[in-house]
């Protein structure tokens, strides 16, 4: 599970936040968005695109964490929240640089998605196949052949 991340491909997401529910619903029992660890952010009039914890390797919410209640999991790779400790500072909001980290109003604590334990509930649910849970580099493989084929598509396209 290490090095996999949640991928959001903007080209098949419509912003329906179903990530959202389901998210907050298996995480929290609750069907608010506010207590999803995934966000969907609409940027009209481009499109939609729905982001989580990225996992980062450098780790810089866990390292402003002035009360230890940060820690990366050494094997999957995962931030936990040690929620005993969390004094919900907000510090790891602040210095993550995707925003990808949330504050649960209830518990006053930081939230992040701990990728469901490498089964992600948000991609069996979402509707488009928006999004993916894989590696970097099959995420980057992917696109790369997406772009060929676009590309020998419109050439077959130009000689016909």
């Amino acid at each position: 599970m290490r090095n996999s991340i949640l991928f959001s491909d903007p080209e098949k997401c419509l912003g329906c936040s179903i990530c959202e529910f389901v998210c907050s619903a298996t995480k929290e029992k609750s069907t608010d968005p506010l207590l999803s660890r995934i966000r969907v952010v609409n940027l009209e009039p481009v499109g939609s695109i729905s982001f989580a914890c990225v996992q980062c390797n450098d780790t810089p919410c866990v390292m402003v964490c002035p009360r230890k209640a940060l820690r990366q999991n050494e094997v999957s790779g995962v931030i936990e929240v040690d929620e005993e400790k969390c004094n919900g500072c907000g510090w790891c909001i602040e210095a993550c640089p995707f925003g990808a980290i949330a504050f649960n109003p209830e518990t006053k604590t930081a939230m992040i998605c701990d990728l469901c334990g490498g089964d992600p509930e948000c991609v069996k649910y979402c509707p488009f196949d928006a999004l993916t849970f894989s590696s970097i580099e099959e995420v980057t493989h992917g696109k790369r052949k997406e772009v060929f084929e676009n590309l020998l598509k419109e050439l077959a396209g130009k000689e016909a």
